[in-house]
């Protein structure tokens, strides 16, 4: 009896798996998963254990363990070091020999099928999934002779894949002033919002597609209605940069309050920028411009910015221009309409 829990006690030790650190120390345990940064090993006694990838001199595991090497392409085998090379037995290539730098993630079963699924989950997603966001929110109030109150509201979702990407904005602000006489006066009333879908031709080349919805009280816009569609180029994509540039048509369909209703055609050029100076701090901008074909010489032009720093996972403090120029509008009103708010942010999503 002895013998035999002595056998399967050696037995189950040759098949548990090996890392051999560069200053000579060996851990036994069983290979998690691994980047090219870290090792994660679980062990009976110790649990996870957490080794950088630099310190891992060699593997030795009966596996099967999914090795990713460079190119995008991955292996499946049991492992061994010898003289600083690692030796993969595969089932159906055979022993595949590789260097530790082009190894680029080690992974065991479990964490393969949660790879896995990840990329199934994002090659398929249902439209419910993958989207992100942040909401915005300003308050300012004074109280004395007049007592004012301005609330800025804004809020912005996205859903992005290899194939497409999704997004929804809104931005607002309400201003209202009660003077000692009782009196109560509005003094901003303005709200935009629209959705733009993106879809990928090749790494390079898109389409796109949108509707914006805009109305000011104070340029005594009801409603302004602009469907557009075109060509877009993703100029720069990759981090900490991404920029794109659009061309394509507008319809622009406006309600004004005096009883002016117009519709025109319009030319659209724009561009949407983002760029990380760091982890905690990106700014994102979006162009518009549109040159009115109906109308010679009448043009739009819509300018957002946004700056943001991270406080939190969740969590940030964001400042925002909103500008919108109309090169005609109705007889009394001004050309340029701008909302600048600062304040919290919300984020949501993965």
């Amino acid at each position: 009896m002895r013998y035999l829990i002595c056998v399967l006690f050696f037995a189950g030790l040759s098949w548990a798996d090996q890392i051999t650190l560069t200053n000579g120390d060996r851990v036994t345990g069983s290979v998690i998963r691994s980047d090219s940064k870290i090792l994660v090993l679980k062990t009976e006694t110790a649990g996870e254990l957490t080794f950088k990838w630099e310190s891992i001199a060699a593997i030795s595991a009966p596996g099967p363990l999914y090795i990713g090497l460079g190119g995008g392409q991955m292996i499946v085998g049991s492992v061994e070091t010898v003289n600083g090379r690692f030796s993969v037995t595969t089932q159906n290539a055979g022993v595949v020999v590789t260097s530790k730098e082009s190894i680029q993630f080690i992974r065991n079963n479990d964490e393969q099928a949660k790879a896995q699924s990840e990329i199934d989950h994002f090659r398929n997603p249902r439209l419910v999934d993958l989207w992100v966001g942040n909401l915005d929110l300003g308050f300012a109030a004074s109280r004395g002779n007049a007592n004012t109150e301005t609330l800025t509201l804004s809020t912005n979702a996205q859903r992005a894949t290899t194939r497409d990407k999704i997004a929804v904005y809104y931005t607002s602000i309400f201003s209202s002033s009660d003077f000692s006489g009782g009196t109560t006066q509005t003094t901003a009333n303005s709200k935009r919002g629209g959705v733009g879908y993106n879809l990928n031709l090749n790494k390079r080349a898109f389409v796109f597609g949108s509707v914006d919805l805009e109305s000011d009280q104070f340029q005594d816009l009801d409603l302004r209605f602009t469907p557009a569609g075109g060509l877009g180029y993703h100029a720069i994509a990759s981090m900490p940069t991404q920029f794109d540039l659009r061309v394509g048509a507008a319809a622009d369909r406006e309600f004004f309050s005096t009883g002016l209703n117009r519709t025109s055609a319009e030319f659209l050029v724009g561009d949407d920028f983002l760029h990380k100076f760091s982890a905690s701090t990106h700014v994102e901008q979006k162009l518009d411009f549109f040159t009115n074909l109906s109308d010679t010489g009448a043009y739009r032009v819509n300018f957002d910015l946004s700056a943001v720093t991270l406080i939190r996972k969740w969590f940030s403090w964001q400042f925002t221009v909103s500008d919108r120029y109309l090169s005609n509008p109705v007889p009394g009103r001004k050309k340029n309409d701008a909302i600048f708010s600062t304040g919290l942010r919300v984020s949501f999503g993965k």
